[in-house]
C-alpha cells in the first residue's frame, strides 16, 4: 500500500525522496538528474530548482568540498524537491556513511572492481550504523542481531541509494558477480575512465567503447538494476537512452554554465567583430573531465 501510494504521489509530481527515486526506476521510468561540480553555496540550489530534475550527484571525488558545507548544501537541495545524492571520493564505507548522515539521500562509489569493495559500500548504505563483522553477516547471509535490528536498520536506511561505479575493464570483467550483491539500485559508468581503461581516451563512438556499455546494460538488465552513464552531449545522452539507460546524468552545472555563455558570446562577438570589421574568435567547449 506504501508503494502504490508513492506511486500515485511520484504521478502528481509531489513528492521525490531516495526512496521514492528507488521506486520509480523500479517501474522502468527514466529519472533526470545532472552532476553539481562547482556549486558551493546553498543558494545555487534556486538555479536548479525548476529545471525537472529528480536528483543530482554532489561531487566530493573531483571538487574540492568539506562534509560541512556538503551538509549545508544537502539540506537546501532536499528542501527543493530533488533526491541529494553525494559521489564520495573512494568506494569506503566511512566515505558512504558520513555523506548519508550529513543528509544524502544516496551515495555514488566510484570505481569499484572487485564483490568486496562493493559490499563495503552497500553494507554502509543498507545498514548504517552496523559496522564490522555484524554489517558482514547482514551484506553476506542476511543475519542480523535481531528481527528487531533488522527492521529498524531497513526503516532507517529507507532513502538510501546504493550506485555502484563501473568504471574500468577489470570491473566489467567482475559485473556479473558484482550484481549478485543485493543492494545495488544502480550501476554508474564514467565514459572518462572507461574509454582511458579500454586504451581509448574519450572516444565515445569507438566500437570498442560502445560495445562496453552494451554489455554492461544487458547484465544490468538481466538483474532489473538501471544503469547511468555520465554523458556531457545531448545527443550521447540521447543515444543511451535510446540503448537502455534509464537512469539519466546528464552534464553538470559547470558544463552547463560554460555552455550557455558559450553560446550567447559567441553570437555576440561574432556580430560585434562583423560590425568592427573584425575576425571572431570562437569559444570552444568546456574542458571539464569528471
Amino acid at each position: 500500500m506504501y508503494n502504490q501510494t508513492c506511486s500515485l504521489l511520484l504521478q502528481k509530481g509531489e513528492v521525490m525522496n531516495g526512496e521514492q527515486l528507488k521506486i520509480k526506476t523500479k517501474q522502468g521510468r527514466v529519472v533526470y538528474g545532472s552532476m553539481i561540480s562547482i556549486g558551493r553555496n546553498p543558494r545555487w540550489t534556486k538555479a536548479i530548482s525548476d529545471l525537472g530534475l529528480d536528483y543530482v550527484v554532489i561531487d566530493m571525488e573531483h571538487a574540492p568540498r568539506g562534509r560541512a558545507e556538503v551538509a549545508d548544501y544537502l539540506v537546501a537541495i532536499e528542501s527543493i524537491n530533488v533526491v541529494p545524492i553525494v559521489r564520495i571520493p573512494i568506494p569506503d564505507s566511512h566515505y558512504a556513511t558520513m555523506a548519508l548522515d550529513a543528509g544524502a539521500h544516496g551515495v555514488l562509489a566510484p570505481y569499484c572492481e572487485t564483490v568486496d569493495e562493493v559490499k563495503e559500500v552497500v553494507g554502509a548504505c543498507k545498514y548504517r550504523p552496523l559496522k564490522g563483522e555484524m554489517v558482514k553477516r547482514a551484506v553476506d547471509d542476511g543475519i542480523f542481531p535481531s528481527e528487531e535490528s533488522r527492521k529498524y536498520l531497513e526503516d532507517l536506511n529507507k532513502n538510501s541509494v546504493c550506485i555502484i561505479g563501473i568504471e574500468s575493464v577489470p570491473a566489467i570483467e567482475n559485473l556479473d558477480k558484482i550484481l549478485d550483491v543485493n543492494g545495488i539500485d544502480a550501476i554508474f559508468v564514467g565514459p572518462n575512465d572507461l574509454t582511458i581503461s579500454l586504451g581509448i581516451p574519450n572516444q565515445y563512438d569507438h566500437a570498442d567503447y560502445e560495445s562496453a556499455l552494451r554489455e554492461i546494460i544487458k547484465l544490468c538488465q538481466g538483474k532489473k538494476i538501471p544503469v547511468i552513464i555520465h554523458h556531457q552531449t545531448v545527443d550521447l545522452t540521447k543515444k543511451w537512452i535510446k540503448e537502455g539507460a534509464r537512469f539519466v546524468l546528464h552534464s553538470s552545472d559547470r558544463r552547463q554554465l560554460h555552455q550557455g555563455y558559450r553560446n550567447d558570446f559567441n553570437d555576440i562577438q561574432e556580430f560585434g567583430s562583423n560590425i568592427m570589421g573584425e575576425k571572431s574568435k570562437a569559444i570552444g567547449e568546456s574542458t571539464e573531465v569528471i
